[in-house]
Protein backbone atom coordinates (compact mmCIF):
# COMPACT_ATOMS: atom_id res chain seq x y z
CA UNK A 1 0.00 0.00 0.00
CA UNK A 2 1.51 3.32 -1.07
CA UNK A 3 0.75 6.58 0.66
CA UNK A 4 -0.66 9.18 -1.71
CA UNK A 5 1.70 12.11 -2.23
CA UNK A 6 -1.31 14.44 -1.97
CA UNK A 7 -1.97 13.48 1.64
CA UNK A 8 -0.75 15.53 4.57
CA UNK A 9 -1.19 14.89 8.29
CA UNK A 10 -1.63 17.34 11.12
CA UNK A 11 -3.88 18.95 13.69
CA UNK A 12 -7.67 19.03 13.45
CA UNK A 13 -8.62 22.48 14.79
CA UNK A 14 -11.72 23.00 16.89
CA UNK A 15 -13.27 24.96 14.01
CA UNK A 16 -13.44 21.69 12.02
CA UNK A 17 -15.01 19.44 14.65
CA UNK A 18 -18.35 19.32 12.83
CA UNK A 19 -16.53 18.12 9.72
CA UNK A 20 -14.60 15.59 11.80
CA UNK A 21 -17.78 14.17 13.31
CA UNK A 22 -19.41 13.97 9.89
CA UNK A 23 -16.43 11.93 8.68
CA UNK A 24 -16.66 9.62 11.70
CA UNK A 25 -20.39 9.04 11.19
CA UNK A 26 -19.78 8.35 7.51
CA UNK A 27 -17.10 5.78 8.30
CA UNK A 28 -19.12 4.04 11.03
CA UNK A 29 -22.51 4.21 9.24
CA UNK A 30 -24.05 6.18 12.12
CA UNK A 31 -26.77 8.82 12.36
CA UNK A 32 -26.85 9.80 16.03
CA UNK A 33 -29.61 11.78 17.71
CA UNK A 34 -28.93 15.33 18.86
CA UNK A 35 -28.05 14.47 22.48
CA UNK A 36 -25.60 11.77 21.43
CA UNK A 37 -24.06 14.01 18.79
CA UNK A 38 -23.59 16.76 21.39
CA UNK A 39 -21.83 14.25 23.65
CA UNK A 40 -19.56 13.17 20.80
CA UNK A 41 -18.76 16.78 19.99
CA UNK A 42 -17.76 17.61 23.57
CA UNK A 43 -15.74 14.41 23.85
CA UNK A 44 -13.86 15.06 20.62
CA UNK A 45 -13.25 18.67 21.63
CA UNK A 46 -11.41 17.48 24.76
CA UNK A 47 -9.32 14.90 22.87
CA UNK A 48 -6.00 15.44 21.10
CA UNK A 49 -6.70 15.08 17.36
CA UNK A 50 -4.81 14.02 14.23
CA UNK A 51 -6.26 14.50 10.77
CA UNK A 52 -5.41 13.34 7.27
CA UNK A 53 -6.02 15.90 4.52
CA UNK A 54 -6.33 15.51 0.78
CA UNK A 55 -5.85 19.11 -0.25
CA UNK A 56 -8.07 20.93 2.24
CA UNK A 57 -10.51 18.05 2.63
CA UNK A 58 -10.45 16.04 5.85
CA UNK A 59 -10.30 12.36 4.84
CA UNK A 60 -9.01 10.77 8.05
CA UNK A 61 -9.43 11.29 11.78
CA UNK A 62 -7.80 9.91 14.90
CA UNK A 63 -8.19 11.20 18.45
CA UNK A 64 -6.81 10.25 21.86
CA UNK A 65 -8.31 10.38 25.32
CA UNK A 66 -6.06 11.63 28.11
CA UNK A 67 -5.98 8.36 30.08
CA UNK A 68 -3.91 7.07 32.97
CA UNK A 69 -3.51 3.28 33.09
CA UNK A 70 -2.86 1.13 36.14
CA UNK A 71 0.25 -1.06 35.90
CA UNK A 72 1.66 -3.70 38.21
CA UNK A 73 2.93 -1.53 41.04
CA UNK A 74 2.06 1.86 39.56
CA UNK A 75 0.51 3.74 36.68
CA UNK A 76 1.47 5.62 33.53
CA UNK A 77 -0.15 8.05 31.11
CA UNK A 78 -1.57 5.98 28.25
CA UNK A 79 -3.50 7.93 25.61
CA UNK A 80 -6.51 5.97 24.37
CA UNK A 81 -7.16 5.95 20.63
CA UNK A 82 -10.70 6.71 19.52
CA UNK A 83 -12.72 8.17 16.61
CA UNK A 84 -10.39 6.37 14.16
CA UNK A 85 -12.04 7.03 10.79
CA UNK A 86 -11.05 6.95 7.13
CA UNK A 87 -13.27 8.28 4.35
CA UNK A 88 -14.54 5.38 2.20
CA UNK A 89 -13.16 7.21 -0.87
CA UNK A 90 -9.63 7.03 0.59
CA UNK A 91 -9.31 3.45 1.82
CA UNK A 92 -6.03 1.64 1.07
CA UNK A 93 -4.22 4.88 0.32
CA UNK A 94 -2.07 5.03 3.46
CA UNK A 95 -4.40 7.28 5.46
CA UNK A 96 -4.36 5.19 8.65
CA UNK A 97 -0.61 4.51 8.37
CA UNK A 98 0.09 8.21 7.98
CA UNK A 99 -2.05 9.14 10.99
CA UNK A 100 -0.39 6.45 13.12
CA UNK A 101 3.05 7.74 12.10
CA UNK A 102 2.05 11.27 13.09
CA UNK A 103 0.67 10.00 16.39
CA UNK A 104 3.85 8.07 17.19
CA UNK A 105 5.90 11.16 16.28
CA UNK A 106 3.89 13.19 18.79
CA UNK A 107 4.19 10.51 21.45
CA UNK A 108 7.95 10.41 20.95
CA UNK A 109 8.24 14.18 21.27
CA UNK A 110 6.14 14.16 24.45
CA UNK A 111 7.93 11.17 26.01
CA UNK A 112 4.72 9.10 26.08
CA UNK A 113 5.61 5.49 26.98
CA UNK A 114 2.26 3.74 26.37
CA UNK A 115 -0.86 3.97 24.24
CA UNK A 116 -4.02 1.89 24.31
CA UNK A 117 -7.24 1.24 22.46
CA UNK A 118 -10.34 -0.84 23.05
CA UNK A 119 -10.68 -4.14 21.24
CA UNK A 120 -11.07 -3.63 17.53
CA UNK A 121 -9.84 -5.41 14.46
CA UNK A 122 -6.75 -7.33 15.48
CA UNK A 123 -5.54 -7.66 11.90
CA UNK A 124 -5.40 -3.87 11.63
CA UNK A 125 -4.00 -2.67 14.94
CA UNK A 126 -1.66 -5.59 15.47
CA UNK A 127 0.24 -4.32 12.43
CA UNK A 128 0.92 -1.10 14.32
CA UNK A 129 2.34 -2.86 17.39
CA UNK A 130 -0.72 -3.16 19.65
CA UNK A 131 -0.73 -6.30 21.78
CA UNK A 132 -3.35 -7.88 24.01
CA UNK A 133 -3.49 -5.85 27.21
CA UNK A 134 -6.52 -7.40 28.91
CA UNK A 135 -8.92 -10.28 28.36
CA UNK A 136 -12.49 -10.59 29.62
CA UNK A 137 -15.20 -13.21 30.02
CA UNK A 138 -18.90 -13.04 29.27
CA UNK A 139 -20.75 -14.78 32.08
CA UNK A 140 -24.40 -15.83 32.15
CA UNK A 141 -26.38 -16.92 35.22
CA UNK A 142 -29.63 -18.88 35.06
CA UNK A 143 -31.60 -16.94 37.68
CA UNK A 144 -34.83 -18.87 37.33
CA UNK A 145 -33.82 -20.36 40.68
CA UNK A 146 -31.81 -18.98 43.62
CA UNK A 147 -28.07 -18.72 43.01
CA UNK A 148 -26.33 -21.69 44.61
CA UNK A 149 -23.19 -20.67 46.52
CA UNK A 150 -20.39 -22.52 48.29
CA UNK A 151 -19.59 -19.61 50.63
CA UNK A 152 -21.70 -17.48 52.97
CA UNK A 153 -22.57 -14.05 51.50
CA UNK A 154 -21.90 -10.88 53.46
CA UNK A 155 -25.19 -10.18 55.23
CA UNK A 156 -24.80 -6.44 55.68
CA UNK A 157 -27.70 -4.52 54.11
CA UNK A 158 -27.67 -3.42 50.48
CA UNK A 159 -28.76 0.04 49.44
CA UNK A 160 -29.76 1.69 46.18
CA UNK A 161 -27.59 4.66 45.18
CA UNK A 162 -28.86 7.74 43.36
CA UNK A 163 -26.95 8.08 40.05
CA UNK A 164 -26.22 11.70 40.95
CA UNK A 165 -24.24 10.48 43.97
CA UNK A 166 -22.18 7.92 42.08
CA UNK A 167 -19.02 9.97 41.31
CA UNK A 168 -18.63 11.04 44.94
CA UNK A 169 -19.45 7.63 46.44
CA UNK A 170 -18.03 5.14 43.96
CA UNK A 171 -15.22 7.27 42.54
CA UNK A 172 -12.81 7.01 45.51
CA UNK A 173 -13.57 3.31 45.93
CA UNK A 174 -12.93 2.62 42.25
CA UNK A 175 -9.66 4.54 42.33
CA UNK A 176 -8.48 2.48 45.30
CA UNK A 177 -9.41 -0.85 43.75
CA UNK A 178 -8.14 0.23 40.32
CA UNK A 179 -4.60 0.25 41.63
CA UNK A 180 -4.86 -3.41 42.67
CA UNK A 181 -5.40 -4.73 39.13
CA UNK A 182 -3.43 -3.75 36.02
CA UNK A 183 -5.08 -2.48 32.87
CA UNK A 184 -7.66 -0.10 34.37
CA UNK A 185 -8.07 3.53 33.39
CA UNK A 186 -8.65 6.37 35.83
CA UNK A 187 -12.13 7.91 35.67
CA UNK A 188 -12.99 11.58 35.84
CA UNK A 189 -16.31 12.83 37.21
CA UNK A 190 -17.34 13.54 33.64
CA UNK A 191 -16.54 9.95 32.64
CA UNK A 192 -18.69 8.63 35.48
CA UNK A 193 -21.62 10.84 34.51
CA UNK A 194 -21.49 10.63 30.73
CA UNK A 195 -20.23 7.09 30.20
CA UNK A 196 -21.57 5.15 33.18
CA UNK A 197 -24.62 7.08 34.36
CA UNK A 198 -26.11 7.97 30.96
CA UNK A 199 -29.82 7.24 31.19
CA UNK A 200 -30.26 5.56 27.81
CA UNK A 201 -28.11 2.56 27.03
CA UNK A 202 -26.25 3.38 23.78
CA UNK A 203 -26.58 -0.20 22.51
CA UNK A 204 -30.17 -1.01 23.45
CA UNK A 205 -33.06 1.43 23.81
CA UNK A 206 -35.10 -1.17 25.69
CA UNK A 207 -32.71 -1.23 28.64
CA UNK A 208 -33.58 0.53 31.88
CA UNK A 209 -31.54 3.46 33.20
CA UNK A 210 -28.52 2.36 35.27
CA UNK A 211 -29.24 0.92 38.69
CA UNK A 212 -26.58 1.10 41.40
CA UNK A 213 -26.51 -1.04 44.53
CA UNK A 214 -23.86 -0.66 47.23
CA UNK A 215 -22.91 -2.76 50.24
CA UNK A 216 -21.18 -1.70 53.44
CA UNK A 217 -20.40 1.42 55.44
CA UNK A 218 -17.70 2.28 54.55
CA UNK A 219 -18.28 1.03 51.04
CA UNK A 220 -17.15 -2.58 50.54
CA UNK A 221 -18.57 -3.25 47.10
CA UNK A 222 -21.05 -2.16 44.46
CA UNK A 223 -22.73 -3.20 41.23
CA UNK A 224 -23.94 -1.13 38.28
CA UNK A 225 -26.56 -2.86 36.15
CA UNK A 226 -29.53 -2.36 33.84
CA UNK A 227 -32.67 -4.44 33.42
CA UNK A 228 -34.69 -5.38 30.37
CA UNK A 229 -38.32 -6.40 30.36
CA UNK A 230 -39.21 -9.66 28.72
CA UNK A 231 -42.66 -8.43 27.77
CA UNK A 232 -45.01 -11.27 28.66
CA UNK A 233 -42.07 -13.48 29.64
CA UNK A 234 -39.20 -13.20 32.12
CA UNK A 235 -36.82 -10.26 31.83
CA UNK A 236 -33.06 -10.07 32.16
CA UNK A 237 -30.39 -8.28 34.20
CA UNK A 238 -27.26 -6.89 32.50
CA UNK A 239 -24.16 -6.13 34.56
CA UNK A 240 -21.94 -3.18 33.70
CA UNK A 241 -19.54 -3.45 36.64
CA UNK A 242 -19.28 -5.34 39.91
CA UNK A 243 -16.54 -4.60 42.44
CA UNK A 244 -16.08 -6.18 45.86
CA UNK A 245 -13.50 -6.13 48.63
CA UNK A 246 -14.04 -9.78 49.58
CA UNK A 247 -15.55 -12.94 48.08
CA UNK A 248 -18.37 -12.69 50.64
CA UNK A 249 -19.26 -9.18 49.42
CA UNK A 250 -19.17 -10.38 45.81
CA UNK A 251 -21.40 -13.33 46.73
CA UNK A 252 -23.94 -10.98 48.31
CA UNK A 253 -24.06 -8.81 45.19
CA UNK A 254 -24.38 -11.78 42.81
CA UNK A 255 -27.11 -13.29 45.01
CA UNK A 256 -28.99 -10.00 44.88
CA UNK A 257 -28.73 -9.80 41.08
CA UNK A 258 -29.88 -13.39 40.61
CA UNK A 259 -32.84 -12.74 42.91
CA UNK A 260 -34.34 -9.74 41.08
CA UNK A 261 -38.02 -10.42 40.49
CA UNK A 262 -39.40 -11.06 36.98
CA UNK A 263 -35.99 -11.96 35.57
CA UNK A 264 -34.58 -15.37 34.70
CA UNK A 265 -31.14 -14.44 33.35
CA UNK A 266 -28.18 -12.37 34.52
CA UNK A 267 -25.52 -11.47 31.95
CA UNK A 268 -22.16 -9.85 32.65
CA UNK A 269 -20.56 -8.86 29.35
CA UNK A 270 -17.06 -8.39 30.77
CA UNK A 271 -15.59 -10.10 33.83
CA UNK A 272 -11.93 -10.81 34.71
CA UNK A 273 -10.50 -14.19 33.82
CA UNK A 274 -9.98 -14.91 37.53
CA UNK A 275 -13.46 -13.87 38.71
CA UNK A 276 -14.02 -15.67 42.05
CA UNK A 277 -17.68 -16.20 41.11
CA UNK A 278 -16.54 -19.07 38.91
CA UNK A 279 -15.16 -20.85 41.98
CA UNK A 280 -17.64 -20.01 44.73
CA UNK A 281 -20.75 -20.75 42.70
CA UNK A 282 -22.01 -24.23 43.60
CA UNK A 283 -23.30 -25.16 40.15
CA UNK A 284 -21.31 -24.36 37.00
CA UNK A 285 -24.31 -25.36 34.93
CA UNK A 286 -26.09 -22.39 36.51
CA UNK A 287 -23.12 -20.01 36.01
CA UNK A 288 -21.67 -20.39 32.51
CA UNK A 289 -18.85 -18.69 30.65
CA UNK A 290 -20.32 -17.96 27.21
CA UNK A 291 -17.42 -16.04 25.67
CA UNK A 292 -13.89 -14.71 26.06
CA UNK A 293 -12.38 -11.81 24.15
CA UNK A 294 -9.70 -9.16 24.16
CA UNK A 295 -10.59 -5.89 25.86
CA UNK A 296 -7.80 -3.34 26.02
CA UNK A 297 -4.93 -3.40 23.54
CA UNK A 298 -1.60 -1.96 24.66
CA UNK A 299 1.18 -0.37 22.61
CA UNK A 300 4.67 0.08 24.08
CA UNK A 301 5.69 3.37 22.49
CA UNK A 302 8.88 3.64 24.58
CA UNK A 303 9.77 0.07 25.53
CA UNK A 304 12.46 1.00 28.02
CA UNK A 305 10.38 3.59 29.88
CA UNK A 306 7.41 1.22 30.02
CA UNK A 307 9.46 -1.66 31.40
CA UNK A 308 11.16 0.51 34.01
CA UNK A 309 7.80 1.88 35.22
CA UNK A 310 6.17 -1.38 36.31
CA UNK A 311 6.92 -3.62 39.29
CA UNK A 312 8.30 -7.13 38.94
CA UNK A 313 7.51 -10.44 40.61
CA UNK A 314 11.06 -11.83 40.32
CA UNK A 315 14.57 -10.95 39.23
CA UNK A 316 15.49 -11.61 35.62
CA UNK A 317 18.36 -10.95 33.25
CA UNK A 318 17.56 -11.37 29.56
CA UNK A 319 18.62 -9.85 26.24
CA UNK A 320 15.66 -8.91 24.06
CA UNK A 321 15.91 -8.33 20.33
CA UNK A 322 12.78 -6.24 19.71
CA UNK A 323 11.36 -5.65 16.25
CA UNK A 324 9.37 -2.45 15.75
CA UNK A 325 8.60 -1.31 12.22
CA UNK A 326 6.89 1.92 13.34
CA UNK A 327 9.03 3.24 16.22
CA UNK A 328 12.66 2.59 15.21
CA UNK A 329 13.99 3.77 18.58
CA UNK A 330 12.52 0.60 20.14
CA UNK A 331 14.21 -1.78 17.73
CA UNK A 332 17.38 -3.73 18.42
CA UNK A 333 18.99 -5.68 21.25
CA UNK A 334 18.64 -4.48 24.83
CA UNK A 335 19.46 -6.13 28.14
CA UNK A 336 16.56 -6.16 30.57
CA UNK A 337 17.89 -6.64 34.07
CA UNK A 338 15.64 -6.69 37.12
CA UNK A 339 17.21 -6.73 40.57
CA UNK A 340 15.17 -6.38 43.77
CA UNK A 341 12.23 -4.93 41.88
CA UNK A 342 14.18 -2.30 39.91
CA UNK A 343 14.54 -2.69 36.14
CA UNK A 344 17.24 -1.40 33.81
CA UNK A 345 16.99 -1.61 30.03
CA UNK A 346 20.14 -0.79 28.08
CA UNK A 347 21.42 -1.35 24.52
CA UNK A 348 23.80 -4.30 24.18
CA UNK A 349 25.83 -6.22 21.62
CA UNK A 350 25.30 -9.47 23.52
CA UNK A 351 23.47 -12.31 21.73
CA UNK A 352 19.68 -12.23 22.04
CA UNK A 353 17.92 -14.60 24.40
CA UNK A 354 14.53 -13.75 22.91
CA UNK A 355 13.55 -12.22 19.56
CA UNK A 356 10.07 -10.76 19.41
CA UNK A 357 7.95 -8.05 17.89
CA UNK A 358 6.86 -5.13 20.05
CA UNK A 359 3.30 -6.45 19.67
CA UNK A 360 4.17 -9.66 21.52
CA UNK A 361 6.07 -7.74 24.19
CA UNK A 362 2.94 -5.62 24.66
CA UNK A 363 0.85 -8.75 25.11
CA UNK A 364 3.13 -9.89 27.93
CA UNK A 365 3.69 -6.46 29.46
CA UNK A 366 0.77 -6.45 31.92
CA UNK A 367 1.03 -10.19 32.48
CA UNK A 368 -1.88 -11.12 30.20
CA UNK A 369 -0.35 -13.61 27.75
CA UNK A 370 2.71 -15.66 28.79
CA UNK A 371 5.60 -15.21 26.35
CA UNK A 372 6.30 -18.93 26.47
CA UNK A 373 2.86 -19.48 24.90
CA UNK A 374 3.74 -17.02 22.16
CA UNK A 375 7.03 -18.87 21.70
CA UNK A 376 5.15 -22.14 21.27
CA UNK A 377 2.99 -20.38 18.68
CA UNK A 378 6.08 -19.35 16.72
CA UNK A 379 5.66 -15.64 17.48
CA UNK A 380 8.63 -15.37 19.87
CA UNK A 381 12.00 -16.95 19.05
CA UNK A 382 13.79 -18.35 22.10
CA UNK A 383 17.54 -18.66 21.58
CA UNK A 384 18.25 -19.42 25.24
CA UNK A 385 16.13 -22.28 26.61
CA UNK A 386 14.01 -21.13 29.55
CA UNK A 387 14.37 -17.41 28.78
CA UNK A 388 10.67 -16.95 28.01
CA UNK A 389 9.64 -18.77 31.19
CA UNK A 390 12.04 -16.67 33.28
CA UNK A 391 10.64 -13.45 31.85
CA UNK A 392 7.08 -14.69 32.40
CA UNK A 393 7.87 -15.32 36.07
CA UNK A 394 9.11 -11.75 36.43
CA UNK A 395 6.08 -10.32 34.60
CA UNK A 396 3.55 -12.33 36.62
CA UNK A 397 0.78 -10.50 38.49
CA UNK A 398 -1.40 -11.74 41.35
CA UNK A 399 -4.60 -10.65 39.60
CA UNK A 400 -5.40 -10.99 35.92
CA UNK A 401 -5.22 -7.65 34.08
CA UNK A 402 -8.74 -6.43 33.32
CA UNK A 403 -10.81 -3.40 32.43
CA UNK A 404 -14.47 -2.88 31.71
CA UNK A 405 -14.16 0.69 30.37
CA UNK A 406 -14.57 0.49 26.62
CA UNK A 407 -14.09 3.47 24.37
Amino acid sequence: MEQSSALRFGEVPETRLDEALALSYLAFLETPENDERKHHYETLRECARVGAYDGDRLVGLMATYDFTLSLPGGELPAPGLTFVSVAPTHRRRGVLSGMMAELYRRFGAAGTPLACLWASEDAIYGRYGFGTGTRGLTVEINSSRPLALRIAPDERPLRLVDPADVPALLGPYYERTRAVRAGRTARTERWWREEWMVEKDPEDDDMSPPRIVALGEPLAGYVIYRTKSGGHGPGSVHIGELEADTPAVAAALWRYLAGIDLSHKVTAWARPLDDPLLHFCADRDQVRVTGEETGLRVRLVDVGAALRARSWAADVDVVLDVRDAHVPANAGRHRLSVRQGTATYEPTDAPADLVLDVRELGSGYLGTIPLRELARAGLVTEHTPGAAASLDTALRTDLAPFTVDDF
